[in-house]
């Protein structure tokens, strides 16, 4: 059974419900481990019927839908397809952008090295990526990315491939986790009878708004989710510190 602290509904009615993806947890059941606890399973559990409309990675937090019923879950697939549906992302990136806004449009591809990787490469799939600075520090950005295509891992290889990679990332980035000394640098000092947590320890990414059109009711939505407590710590670290 799914914690009740990864589970928290934003919107729900008869059609379709939102929900705040706590890092850690996954959206479908492993194939390999199908009792671990999913989103997925979850709702499947509680609602005898659910589709999957979308997946966020096991590492990525926030906004996540699905369709409760076969008629809205058509719609929404029609709507993936034809990037009618906004999706934005907020992530923290090394270095600080050359422009406030870049645009990165780079087909990406499934490494042939390295397995679960991606790369950028002319015989994958057209990608598209947007990245805008939201708050500029010494050594990061904080940015929000529009992703107006949905491959795997878009946003980490496109970020790597612009010469900023997410913060915290063990595939693409420079470092698997984010400490406060990371931060603070000369102004961290070590307790001498304890190793240093890390703030973060997974890819630092957040599904942070999903804006579309009811499939049944034709509402406009524009749905948020707030930042974690371990990337909240970052920014706020950061802000303190930087």
């Amino acid at each position: 059974m799914a914690k009740k602290k990864a589970i928290e509904i934003i919107f729900e009615d008869d059609h379709i419900i939102v929900l705040n993806k706590a890092p850690g947890m996954l959206t479908l059941s492993d194939r390999y481990a199908p009792d671990k606890a999913s989103l997925h399973k979850y709702l499947l559990d509680k609602y005898g019927e659910i589709f999957t409309v979308h997946r966020l990675d096991k590492e990525t937090s926030g906004v996540i839908l699905f369709a409760k019923t076969a008629k809205a879950h058509r719609e929404f697939s029609m709507m993936f397809e034809h990037r009618n549906i906004q999706k934005f992302y907020l992530t923290l990136l090394e270095g600080q952008l050359y422009n406030e806004v870049i645009e990165v449009d780079k087909a990406i591809a499934p490494s042939t090295t390295q397995k679960n990787k991606m790369i950028v490469h002319a015989r994958g799939k057209a990608s598209k990526s947007i990245f805008r600075t939201k708050e500029t520090f010494k050594k990061f950005t904080l940015v929000e990315v529009e992703i107006l295509t949905g491959r795997t891992h878009q946003i980490r290889v496109h970020a790597e491939s612009i010469g900023y990679p997410l913060s915290v990332d063990a595939i693409y980035g420079v470092r698997p986790a984010l400490k406060a000394s990371h931060i603070k640098g000369r102004k961290f000092k070590a307790k001498m009878d304890k190793e240093e947590r890390p703030l973060i320890s997974r890819s630092i990414l957040h599904a942070s708004r999903l804006c579309f059109v009811h499939p049944i009711t034709k509402e406009k939505h524009d749905i948020s989710a707030d930042l974690p407590k371990d990337f909240r710590a970052v920014v706020s670290q950061l802000r303190k510190w930087d």
